[in-house]
């Protein structure tokens, strides 16, 4: 990611305000304030939103934590939404299908053990073919996963680690293409339906619509 290398940095105390639910011991021991770095820089990549960024941190030492690093830190923070974006839509965890607390606890929790599998094989087939992990896709990935899984299940100890090695080399023969500052626009591909949310059990429906 490029950014302009024009920014300015400034040192400035703030109040510092916490809501505990804890001990009072613990509130007691807060510091009244804190000493805070803001370097604001600018963003010069066509098509991203934000162009101007205050960026507040608690690294005081420029030596040590120089500005450039810590912009460029800040920025790999896109990479930790995009794997958040992974686990809601590649995997399905934008809506939750159970219907208790505790049911829905594990269900997260299964899906997260389902995309730590994924990026364990990831990381594997990078490490083994020499090829960055984070441009392996992980939707190519979970497809090739499904595909191996029956063959796995019945193949002997020997045949199934072959058959793991050649699901390595597969997840490798594809590398996404290094994108940098890419940008896309934020429209929806399909029209929406003309219907109305479904905020009732479908049994009162069906007998809302049997006793019009």
């Amino acid at each position: 990611m490029t950014y302009n290398q024009k920014h300015e940095q400034k040192y400035f105390y703030i109040n510092v305000i916490f809501y505990f639910q804890e001990s009072k011991d613990e509130y007691d021991a807060l510091p009244p304030s804190i000493t805070v770095r803001e370097i604001y820089y600018y963003i010069v990549i066509p098509g991203f939103r934000t162009q101007q960024v205050s960026l507040i941190t608690t690294l005081l030492d420029k030596a040590t934590y120089s500005t450039l690093e810590n912009v460029g830190l800040y920025g790999k923070r896109w990479d930790v939404e995009l794997d958040l974006r992974h686990i809601k839509t590649t995997l399905g965890m934008d809506i939750l299908r159970c219907k208790t607390p505790s049911t829905i606890r594990k269900e997260i929790h299964v899906d997260l053990l389902a995309y730590n599998l994924l990026r364990s094989l990831m990381w594997s087939a990078g490490t083994t073919y020499n090829t960055p992990p984070n441009r392996l896709s992980l939707q190519g990935t979970r497809h090739h996963l499904l595909n191996f899984i029956p063959k796995l299940e019945t193949a002997h100890s020997q045949k199934r680690i072959r058959l793991y090695r050649s699901l390595l080399k597969i997840i490798v023969h594809k590398v996404v293409p290094d994108r940098p500052a890419r940008s896309e626009p934020r429209v929806t591909k399909r029209r929406p339906k003309a219907y109305p949310r479904l905020t009732k059990p479908r049994h009162e429906l069906r007998h809302q619509l049997q006793t019009a």
